[in-house]
């Protein structure tokens, strides 16, 4: 071939690697083990240039490694139970199974033109009856550990999609598929155990030394552990109120307290009074999430209850029930504070409740108006009258001091608690993992046997209805119990879809076995040596995975060293690309394909000769249809222009802006490089003056793009070898230092341009593949110069340099300077009136 054809190079060497076999993993006891992984992609339909960044990421891993003599697991599967199959089978009158493997088909047909080094015999889908199979066998084994349970418990209901939301699924008070407002409900789910985790998933973020320091901060305030005071207000009426505050030191600032909608109290006044049961039912209509609580209006409503103040039995407060107060924290009651507490004060002055200032900050004295003033655990401040006999101190101090007091005088304990609540798991709908429990009138809630898995989906099931379907099916409801053997239910919620995610790293190890995992597969593979995925997954999926490998130890299916999966994390940038739009005829934007526009000098024009709005570095949306297509990208540059141009144009953890023109440029860079093989092939020329100098510039570059590739420096590995590639084509050398060059940068453009890498390989007589060849290794002797290059200056001005041995004698250097043409041809056959020598740095001669 005299020219670049990626289409003809790619299928070539894509048949190559599949034909040896080089990408199947196996258990090899002489070989160092390394396993790398990208978070595995929902099958919507079409892949992106998002996945084109991050699956190349972790091929250039995964084939770096592979050169380096390691025995790599790289394997692939599909994210593939959840709501949008279900959605689209409601649109198209459908099914979520065809919908789901037709996406999967059509998607690994994308990414396999992209050449990925991955061992495609261990795909596996989460919607395959073999996999969940096995996660209900994990179910199973939880709930005999008493790591599941079930409980009423009040949650965030989509009235729309009729099922269960997540806090994190609930944007601005609405469900984040459907956009119905969401509603708050008490129904009995299935929970994961994860808060009896929180101390210890807390602590062991400090051995994540290879985890962003901004994902474990974001983890650490997820579990969010806090120290504080809990005691009891007793009621005027009989009985009392049990509270829980992080800043007991403002007890003296009490102005009412405040339940839950959910509070027992609450529920008690509800079913006896109108009034209540109204006022709660609109408080139950907003969202659970802090983020959705911190945003709705406050409401409340006075019980007509009054508690007495545990350091003033005169003094009296009053009870309300408030909207913002959530149930599963704390105790579900609070003493509001309104000088010090934005939501209380807020409340406050809606409801027009007494505002108490109990200290100031020092030399500043805070009057509160609108702004609570909430000083910091670190700040110092003056408290007025403390009951504890505070004067001046930081916030913690007061919190630890009053704590003291009340444990001291008897009505309060110091109680540490967590944010991290327990992982609500069931959820209303079809397209999911069934849970494996039957519901018996004689038994009650069974565990199916494990010899009757997996409990699988019917596939007669209708959407032509909102809800689930499984609770409209004619006869798969219907099973005999497990235990007594009489007709019983079966359980209609199915799990959690982050349920799915949180285990398919361990099942990548043995995705055919008949357990979970299995333990010798799983000894030997694990942990994830390197992860890789976006910064959206930083706390959820990362966290219930970091559980369930407790779990999964537990339970005997992971080993210790396992607890925590993920030796190493790395969160990737977006591949951004302008948005280009117009105006409607109704002043609506109109937005524009990529293909679409054409650019001049910085403007963008439509066919028509519209000028187009450019919106620069935008993510990529469907929506704003400024996504660029990766067929696209292979069809007309090839696979490994794709590849090459996502790495090299910014840093990996950082966005990239995806340009018509930087892709064109990738394409130019990569037909040079094939050029100069091919003229390198034929070529006889003999030793030159400038062999050693160009090997000595190889192994600076095997040095240089070795430590990129280890680092994550994919881009500065990149400048390297446009810059070596440069030097190659420039250099002064004799035809087999170039070959030999050329060879290497074979070799180490390989992780990132594998197709090009294997022709260029094949052209210059390389041994076998590229893919398998050892990567090449640096020569220390040659990276240290023996030579120096010295700038001459004439009268103040750079005129020449000399190249000479380092340690030259400064007369020998002198007499060198002297020598050159332009110092020549300065004296003019005088004589210099002073030469300075400054050895290694520079030479002046003043004429």
């Amino acid at each position: 071939m005299s020219r670049y054809s990626a289409a003809e190079i790619e299928a070539k060497w894509q048949e190559a690697w599949d034909k040896a076999g080089i990408f199947r993993a196996t258990r090899e006891g002489d070989k160092p083990k390394y396993y790398v992984l990208e978070m595995f992609p929902y099958p919507s339909g079409r892949i992106h240039m998002g996945h084109v960044r991050n699956y190349t990421m972790g091929d250039v891993i995964a084939r770096y490694k592979l050169a380096n003599g390691y025995n790599v697991l790289h394997p692939m599967g599909w994210d593939a139970f959840g709501m949008p199959a279900e959605n689209a089978a409601m649109a198209s009158g459908g099914h979520p199974k065809d919908w789901t493997y037709g996406n999967i088909a059509d998607m690994r047909g994308q990414m396999k033109p992209l050449g990925l080094s991955i061992d495609w015999s261990r795909e596996f889908a989460t919607c395959d009856p073999e996999y969940y199979g096995q996660q209900q066998a994990l179910f199973l084994d939880f709930l005999e550990k008493g790591l599941v349970y079930r409980k009423n418990a009040v949650v965030n209901w989509d009235p729309v999609d009729m099922t269960v939301l997540a806090n994190e699924q609930v944007i601005d008070g609405k469900g984040w598929r459907s956009g119905a407002e969401v509603q708050r409900r008490e129904l009995t789910q299935w929970f994961f155990k994860i808060s009896d985790f929180s101390e210890e998933l807390l602590d062991a973020l400090d051995t994540l030394e290879n985890w962003p320091a901004k994902v474990r901060l974001m983890q650490e305030n997820w579990i969010g552990k806090s120290r504080g005071l809990q005691f009891s207000f007793d009621r005027t009426d009989g009985g009392e109120i049990e509270v829980y505050t992080t800043r007991p030191d403002t007890l003296l600032g009490a102005s009412f307290i405040g339940i839950s909608p959910d509070h027992p109290l609450a529920k008690e006044l509800e079913a006896k009074d109108a009034g209540v049961a109204n006022a709660v039912a609109d408080m139950r209509r907003g969202g659970t999430t802090e983020e959705a609580i911190e945003k709705a209006e406050k409401l409340g409503y006075d019980t007509g209850l009054t508690v007495k103040h545990p350091l003033d039995p005169t003094w009296e407060l009053p009870v309300w029930i408030a909207n913002f107060i959530l149930m599963d924290y704390g105790t579900g009651a609070i003493f509001g504070c309104p000088a010090h507490d934005q939501r209380d004060l807020d409340f406050c002055r809606k409801y027009d409740l007494p505002v108490i200032d109990t200290f100031f900050a020092l030399d500043d004295p805070k009057a509160v108006e609108n702004e609570a003033f909430v000083p910091s655990k670190t700040e110092k401040v003056k408290w007025v009258d403390h009951f504890a006999g505070i004067d001046v101190a930081t916030g913690q101090e007061a919190i630890d001091a009053t704590i003291d007091y009340a444990e001291k005088h008897g009505w309060g304990s110091g109680v540490t608690k967590y944010r991290l609540r327990d992982w609500g798991l069931s959820r209303q709908r079809y397209w999911g993992c069934p849970i494996p429990v039957v519901h018996c009138d004689a038994c009650g809630v069974v565990p199916e046997k494990k010899e009757n898995l997996p409990v699988q989906l019917p596939d007669d099931v209708s959407f032509d209805v909102p809800g689930n379907p499984l609770d409209r099916h004619p006869t798969w409801r219907a099973c005999d119990c497990p235990s007594c053997g009489k007709p019983a239910r079966r359980e209609t919620d199915t799990m959690d879809t982050f349920v799915d995610s949180s285990w398919y790293f361990a099942r990548f190890t043995a995705p055919r076995a008949e357990t979970p995992t299995n333990l010798e597969d799983a000894a030997y593979w694990m942990n994830v040596d390197q992860y890789i995925g976006g910064i959206e997954h930083a706390i959820l999926h990362l966290l219930y995975s970091r559980f369930f490998a407790r779990a999964m130890h537990i339970c005997g299916h992971l080993p210790e060293k396992s607890k925590e999966p993920f030796d190493a994390l790395f969160t990737q940038g977006m591949v951004t690309h302008a948005i280009y739009k117009t105006s409607g005829a109704d002043g609506r934007p109109v937005y524009h394909y990529p293909e679409e526009v054409d650019l001049r000098d910085g403007r963008g024009f439509l066919k028509d000769g519209t000028e187009v709005e450019i919106v620069p570095s935008a993510k990529m949306s469907k929506s704003k249809n400024n996504v660029v297509d990766p067929l696209n990208i292979i069809s007309s540059f090839g696979a490994d222009t794709a590849r090459w141009f996502v790495l090299s144009d910014s840093p990996p953890e950082r966005d990239v802006e995806w340009t018509a023109a930087g892709a064109e440029a990738a394409y130019k860079h990569l037909s040079r490089v094939y050029r100069i093989a091919a003229e390198l092939a034929d070529s006889e020329t003999p030793v030159q003056p400038g062999d050693e100098a160009l090997l000595r510039e190889m192994h600076k570059c095997i040095h240089d793009v070795t430590m990129g590739v280890e680092s994550f420096g994919f881009n500065a590995a990149i400048a390297k070898l446009y810059a070596f590639t440069n030097t190659v084509q420039k250099a002064e050398a004799g035809a087999e230092a170039k070959r030999r060059s050329v060879k290497a940068l074979a070799q180490l453009m390989s992780p990132m341009t594998p197709h090009l890498s294997e022709a260029v390989w094949e052209m210059l007589g390389g041994d076998g593949l590229v893919a398998t060849a050892p990567w090449p290794k640096a020569d220390a002797s040659m990276l240290v110069d023996d030579t120096v290059t010295l700038p001459i200056q004439i009268n103040g001005k750079r005129k020449a340099e000399i190249s000479v041995p380092k340690d030259m004698d400064k007369a020998e250097v002198e007499k060198a300077a002297l020598a050159t043409d332009a110092v020549q041809r300065a004296l003019n056959g005088g004589t210099p009136k002073k030469v300075i020598v400054v050895p290694g740095r520079i030479v002046n001669v003043v004429v």
